[in-house]
């Protein structure tokens, strides 16, 4: 999902209190949190259901000095703020708000002005939502295509979703609700909740990043021998969460009894390492293209392969799953079964203009 929209002009105001029970319930949740504290809110100049640009009817930011400084963002939108609508009566409207913490720049204190920059991302991430029927769940990851703050030196290019530590989820007059933190993440982070899992991750990390409050000027945490060690530990004893990847270069052709199946370079070696880490533990993995889908699942038990024109799938037993670690993300064919190959092709990496800037194998 791209983050990087231009800025959109926000304005500070108050909502009309009549009838805004979903509203209230969101203000109710951050009472304790933040008693005596007005935040300064963010409406939007146009509705959205008026041809306006920005789904959310508003955020919310608060100043927290524990345990570092940092602003506290809080979506109004997502959730049903006003009458009842919905035909669900058991959640309220998409059944979640998004928030976010941000670590304060040095001199930013109570009386200073917020960043805008994640007013813009909830509102893109909110125009994803209302405009795919796509919803966030704790959990989610997603790749931000570029800095998560436009135009800026920060390592953070993922997203990562979990429940907000300190604002439990709650039943309101509209439905059920809860509040989901955005946690900004670098590469490889991403790639350690790949192997493992987005919870048990942000768990493990969150010593040396408390609340999860982010940070644009951190580096990247595994870099910590031992917290490194961890994570990898947790994720070769329990395996990997991630049960779909989503990968650009995925077809297969049969010919003469052999099945070769087309991967980039690029691609290569996620595929493998999910692939032990999911079919150890009995679970399959599916790569996803648009088009096609693939699913490798593990050979105990299983029925015969079948492999289709949009769709396969693949059953791969231990020996398959080394020869398939052995795969290089070199150009060139390279057996991992009696009837299954595997064809790496160059992977090529294209800026925002779509010219080719590298390219792997």
């Amino acid at each position: 999902m791209d983050s990087t929209a231009p800025e959109e002009t926000c304005v500070q105001d108050e909502h009309d209190t009549t009838d805004t029970p979903g509203w209230d319930a969101i203000n109710a949740a951050l009472a304790p949190l933040y008693a005596g504290q007005e935040p300064r809110h963010y409406g939007t100049a146009l509705p959205y259901t008026l041809g306006g640009q920005d789904p959310l009817d508003g955020i919310s930011v608060y100043w927290a000095d524990a345990p570092l400084p940092h602003w506290h963002y809080v979506t109004y939108g997502f959730s049903e703020l006003y009458a009842k609508e919905s035909s669900d009566a058991d959640a309220s409207g998409y059944g979640f708000e998004l928030t976010f913490r941000l670590a304060a720049a040095p001199g930013e204190g109570a009386t200073s002005t917020p960043p805008v920059w994640p007013l813009n991302l909830l509102q893109n991430l909110a125009r994803y939502v209302f405009g795919s029927g796509n919803v966030f769940e704790d959990g989610h990851h997603l790749n931000a295509n570029g800095p998560i703050a436009l135009e800026t030196d920060t390592r953070l290019c993922h997203l990562a979703f979990i429940a907000d530590p300190q604002l439990p989820a709650r039943d309101t007059a509209n439905g059920h609700l809860q509040f989901l933190q955005l946690v900004g993440l670098t590469d490889e982070e991403m790639e350690a909740v790949k192997r493992w899992s987005t919870r048990d991750v942000l768990l493990a990390l969150q010593p040396a990043m408390p609340l999860w409050i982010t940070d644009l000027h951190r580096g990247n945490l595994l870099d910590d021998p031992a917290l490194a060690a961890q994570v990898r530990e947790g994720s070769e004893r329990e395996g990997s969460s991630t049960g779909m990847l989503f990968i650009e270069t995925l077809q297969w052709r049969q010919e003469a009894g052999v099945t070769t199946l087309v991967l980039g370079a690029g691609q290569v070696s996620s595929v493998s390492e999910l692939l032990g880490l999911r079919l150890r533990h009995g679970k399959p993995l599916e790569l996803v293209s648009r088009e096609r889908q693939w699913t490798f699942v593990p050979a105990a038990g299983e029925p015969a392969n079948d492999v289709g024109s949009d769709s396969a799938r693949w059953a791969l037993d231990e020996a398959g799953l080394q020869a398939m670690a052995a795969v290089p993300a070199e150009r060139g064919l390279y057996p991992v079964a009696e009837a299954l190959r595997i064809e790496v092709v160059p992977t090529q990496l294209r800026d925002g203009k779509g010219e080719v800037i590298r390219e792997i194998g």
